[in-house]
């Protein structure tokens, strides 16, 4: 019997160190150029390739839409798997709001170099704004950030440090400690794992409306994990609820008023509305 508690105890000694050590491996899922979908045109979409640099000096990719019909300007932190040419349908959507795009890749995504970790995805999200509102001469009182999923981990670190009309925030989660909890149940995962997404302390600093978006049927970012999050936030905000809608569809199963709620949000804070 001691024996076998031993070897139980080992194995789950074992089992941390793993998470441990190929805990990046695991959140962050990236599918290089030339995997995905690289047609954009497909898509009706005209995208302008970007290339600029991290504050480290990893060169960075993505793809700007620019429509002069719009009058916001939307920079998207996209979640943990794929990269920017997985969001070409949904892009091409959210464009005829009308709104101006922005969607990058973190280091290690796509085309960009690199490899993927949080830190690193922190300072892309700062490179990407910094290039968008300085080489592409967008305002940031008419520019939202937009991020889903871990990208919304991503874009509340960015809001917390850089100006913005507002922002939005879909399928997202409180903290990597929640999902950790989430997903593990009893098994402390989190008391070894370095990569934090602490959204729910940093969302507290941030002073600009805020909307969530969140399908009741998330099946990978728990709905309540979003409402924890949402109340953690400073007025204004608002949270819509996508009934039915899963972790990747809910744009798809939210259809119009999916939609709708987005302009809606903008057009209140964008002078000249969209």
């Amino acid at each position: 019997m001691v024996k076998f508690l031993l070897t139980l105890v080992l194995l789950f000694v074992v089992f941390l160190l793993l998470i441990r050590t190929f805990e990046n491996r695991i959140v962050f899922v990236p599918f290089k150029y030339p995997q995905g979908y690289w047609h954009p045109e497909a898509f009706g979409l005209e995208l302008a390739d970007c290339t600029f640099e991290a504050a480290d000096g990893v060169t960075l990719h993505g793809w700007y839409l620019q429509q002069d019909s719009a009058a916001a300007t939307l920079l998207w932190c996209h979640g943990n798997a794929g990269n920017i040419s997985d969001r070409l349908d949904n892009m091409a959507r959210l464009a005829k709001l009308p709104l101006n795009i922005f969607i990058f890749d973190y280091r290690g995504y796509g085309k960009s170099q690199g490899s993927p970790n949080e830190q690193g995805v922190y300072l892309d999200a700062v490179a990407a704004y910094d290039y968008l509102t300085g080489e592409k001469g967008v305002n940031p009182s008419g520019l939202f950030i937009f991020g889903r999923s871990l990208g919304g981990a991503v874009a509340v670190d960015l809001a917390a440090k850089r100006d913005c009309a507002g922002l939005i925030l879909e399928s997202t989660f409180s903290s990597g400690t929640d999902m950790a909890r989430s997903m593990f149940g009893f098994i402390p995962v989190h008391l070894v794992t370095q990569i934090k997404f602490d959204s729910i302390s940093k969302i507290r600093n941030i002073h600009v409306p805020i909307l969530f978006l969140h399908g009741t049927r998330d099946r990978t970012v728990p709905f309540k994990l979003g409402k924890k999050l949402f109340e953690a936030a400073n007025e204004p905000k608002e949270f819509y609820e996508i009934a039915g809608a899963d972790h990747n569809d809910t744009y798809v199963v939210g259809g119009q008023a999916y939609f709708e709620r987005f302009r809606k949000f903008i057009a209140a804070l964008q002078v000249g509305g969209v």
